[in-house]
């Protein structure tokens, strides 16, 4: 009976691919809000939700349905379709300086999820979200930095140092949209019991 159950938890079920598949779609709608919000574009870089609604498929999904979402994401931009920002998308994105933000949604998701399949209490969501949003930048930043010495154009003068100042204008926004994130999700959760899937 116990083998049974286990393997139960590894089964997707129908709300399960109903939740992976919204926050599929959210992540590509948040991807391009800036095509209804152009005033969200800070020094030609475009302010976008994809973080926020990351964060939210681990909080709201759990570690490994969340991260699921995120990688489905990811696979459908690759695979063609316009949906990472300013619509892009294709295999060669792979070699975009900031791909690695996209990489860092699955992982940020996965943390996200993982600290509130333990604790579930409001602050234990608001620090979820924090350190998926630290682990987003850690990632992303450190990707483009190389990227851009490694295969891309680097602007001219550009430095690790530089590479951080330029995460500079959206951190406030995404600290905001995490704190937002994790308070939403706590009453998500206990308003209509949808417990992170284990």
């Amino acid at each position: 009976m116990a083998t049974v159950t286990q393997h139960s938890h590894h089964k997707l079920r129908t709300v399960d691919i109903t939740y992976i598949g919204l926050f599929t779609t959210l992540m590509m709608v948040g991807a391009n809000i800036t095509s209804f919000a152009p005033f969200m574009v800070v020094g030609g870089v475009p302010i976008t939700l994809q973080t926020f609604f990351a964060i939210l498929a681990g909080l709201i999904l759990g570690s490994r349905k969340g991260a699921l979402a995120c990688t489905i994401y990811m696979c459908v931009g690759l695979a063609g379709a316009p949906v990472f920002a300013r619509f892009g998308g294709g295999i060669g994105q792979i070699l975009s300086p900031t791909f690695g933000f996209i990489i860092t949604f699955i992982f940020a998701a996965f943390v996200a999820g993982l600290i509130v399949e333990r604790s579930r209490t409001k602050k234990s969501f608001i620090v979820a979200a924090l350190v998926a949003t630290a682990i987003n930048y850690l990632i992303g930043t450190n990707w483009m930095f190389f990227a851009y010495k490694l295969w891309a154009s680097a602007p001219e003068n550009f430095s690790y140092k530089l590479a951080w100042l330029g995460m500079i204008p959206p951190l406030p926004k995404d600290i905001i949209l995490a704190i937002f994130a994790g308070i939403f999700a706590h009453r998500l959760q206990k308003t209509l019991k949808i417990m992170p899937i284990q």
